[in-house]
């Protein structure tokens, strides 16, 4: 499989890393969403990789999870 390089697809990794710790731990998107001080709506978009947060949200993201935000990266 080629190695996808692009922002958009890196994005889009990122997403799906947060989606499978957030299962992996029994949280909904809801419940994720107020651990960091947003909506359902925002976390379904980051997951999807539709929505380009900043860093900072990242890091509440990856603590919220208790995981270092180095392991959401894995490109």
């Amino acid at each position: 499989m080629e190695e996808m390089k692009d922002a958009q697809s890196r994005i889009y990794l990122l997403g799906q890393q947060i989606r499978a710790h957030r299962i992996a731990q029994n949280l909904s998107q809801k419940r994720l969403a107020l651990m960091v001080n947003t909506d359902q709506a925002v976390i379904a978009r980051i997951e999807a990789g539709k929505h380009n947060t900043g860093i900072a949200k990242y890091i509440e993201i990856a603590d919220a999870l208790d995981v270092p935000l180095g392991r959401l990266i894995t490109f």
